[in-house]
């Protein structure tokens, strides 16, 4: 954990890990708690009429316990997959809880996930329980072949599943938490699959312990007394689980949870203000909806102490937006599934930069490596690696050996990310590997043409892509949603063109429009551009 420091430098001398040799999730995010302040309010679950729900830590525990003793007593064993494919609210931690408990490994997946994603998940993983509702229910009977897995559905019971409810109330409250060891694997969240089938990131109980730090410090030192968590991002997701679920039921941190279909800026901000959230992780792409929002500060009571972001770059407008519009700097962070929160900003320790992720997290030793495993230059671009051993590293992909190997050159872990360090040691993101276009000699990232794109009134969100050219090996392709009030033209185009070319150069405006209803994300919210590449 960090310790309140004055500046950056002040951080990294104070900075020891402190991971134990044996170490449960359950036992520091559930069990000490329990004992140490039964009443703490763990989980407000607001429900869509706006009632809130809370879960104390008591009642999260002998949940937990229940839970654990129903499993075990339907076969399920220590190293088991325990799949958990739930919205945002009590019953997720509640799953989690009770899988480390076991000693089993929780397999989150996203609510929103087709048939087609839910099945190879489950299949690959060879999941023993998949814990879900109605909605999971019916996806699960689409799947063609699956032979189905002990099936719980907090829905209540049917002709296919178990009833969440039920089944605690007939098990003990009463269970022993595993005596695991901090490398045991507790936790496999699936990449997000922007290119080839999603691998299983294998995660050790460590893992938690290897997130606080680069949890607190875009949070500036989290808790400090008020202190109260929430995100939109899916608690399937590392950037929901990790970055804000389990560390704050670790902190003792109350956490938010509220089930959204689909985003919605108004809704986000009038959730924030209602439930007094006052520390927020929010990706990219939804505080660029955000900006859609007239007047927030005026609006909406919010009270925000720090807002943190990540899964994609931010770019310098969001940036200036938000020290606009909420009177926040917004701390970003970066990571990757395999290994997360090794980079980030902290305004109140002066580590901010627009355009830039931050400087590495202590504790973590982050470079920008040439193919040879080399560090690159100030400013040489280069692929953003992290050096092994390290708490928040994965520990492999499961039953994909090959592929673990590949991650890594020597010590080296690859992030498939393209980068550079300035010279303050500022990290700064350009792209993805096979996201940086080249175009007549140039080696171009698509974050900061997708940043000047969306300077321009017309334009509410922006992918940049690289589409084959004869002459120029590549040019650039932009993928544009308009806001509201404004129709594709001709005249449009050469608007948005001119307006890239005159704030960038010449050879980085985007030489082809083309004007889409919505972009494809994943469930994280992030672009997936291998589908736009594949339309260019």
């Amino acid at each position: 954990m960090l310790k309140p420091a004055a500046t950056y430098d002040d951080l990294l001398a104070r900075f020891r890990w402190m991971v134990p040799e044996r170490y449960n999730i359950a036992t520091s995010c559930c069990d000490s708690w329990a004992m140490a302040a039964p009443d703490r309010v763990a989980i407000m679950d607001v429900q869509a009429s706006g009632a809130v729900e809370t879960l104390t830590y008591q009642a999260l525990q002998h949940a937990a316990n229940r839970l654990a003793n129903a499993l075990r007593q339907r076969g399920t064993a220590r190293g088991d997959r325990v799949a958990i494919m739930l919205p945002q609210g009590r019953y997720v931690p509640v799953a989690h809880m009770a899988a480390y408990k076991l000693g089993a490994i929780a397999v989150p997946l996203a609510n929103l996930f087709g048939v087609d994603a839910i099945g190879y998940r489950l299949a690959d993983s060879g999941a023993k329980v998949l814990i879900t509702n109605d909605s999971g229910l019916r996806k699960l009977r689409a799947i063609p072949g699956l032979s189905p897995p002990l099936v719980i559905s907090t829905d209540g019971a049917d002709a296919d599943a178990q009833g969440f409810d039920a089944l605690l109330e007939t098990a003990s409250p009463d269970f022993e938490t595993a005596d695991t060891l901090a490398d045991d694997p507790a936790l496999m969240i699936y990449t997000s699959g922007t290119t080839g089938q999603p691998k299983g990131a294998l995660h050790g109980h460590r893992v938690l312990l290897g997130h606080l730090p680069g949890m607190q410090m875009p949070h500036e030192f989290l808790p400090l007394e008020g202190d109260r968590l929430w995100t939109p991002a899916d608690w399937a997701w590392a950037g929901g689980l990790l970055n804000i679920l389990l560390p704050g039921l670790h902190l003792g941190v109350p956490v938010v949870g509220r089930k959204f279909e689909k985003f919605d800026p108004e809704e986000a901000l009038q959730l924030i203000a209602q439930q007094g959230i006052r520390n927020t992780f929010i990706p990219p792409t939804a505080l660029r909806m955000l900006r859609s929002v007239k007047k927030p500060k005026e609006r909406f009571a919010l009270n925000l102490r720090t807002l943190a972001s990540g899964g994609e770059a931010l770019g310098e407008e969001t940036f200036a937006w938000g020290r606009e519009a909420l009177g926040l700097s917004i701390n970003e962070f970066y990571g990757q599934t395999e290994c997360n929160l090794v980079v980030a900003s902290a305004a109140a320790i002066g580590v901010s930069r627009p355009g830039s992720m931050g400087k590495p997290v202590p504790g973590h030793k982050v470079g920008i490596i040439r193919t040879d495993g080399e560090n690159c230059a100030v400013r040489e671009l280069g692929q953003v690696a992290v050096r092994r051993p390290d708490p928040v590293m994965f520990l492999q992909y499961w039953n994909r050996p090959e592929a673990t190997g590949q991650k890594f050159i020597g010590d080296w872990m690859t992030t498939g990310d393209q980068g550079h360090i300035d010279e303050d040691g500022y990290i700064h993101f350009v792209g993805r590997d096979d996201d940086v276009i080249t175009s007549s000699g140039y080696r171009i990232g698509p974050g900061e043409i997708e940043d000047c794109l969306i300077q321009h009134e017309a334009v509410l969100l922006a992918a940049v892509v690289g589409k084959p050219d004869a002459l120029r090996t590549e040019i650039v392709k932009a993928f544009v949603v308009l806001k509201q009030g404004y129709a594709e033209s001709d005249v449009l185009k050469a608007s948005i063109q001119d307006f890239v070319r005159t704030r960038l150069s010449a050879h980085e405006y985007p030489r082809e429009i083309a004007f889409i209803a919505e972009l494809p994300l994943t469930t994280t919210g992030k672009v997936i551009r291998r589908l736009l590449r594949d339309q260019a």
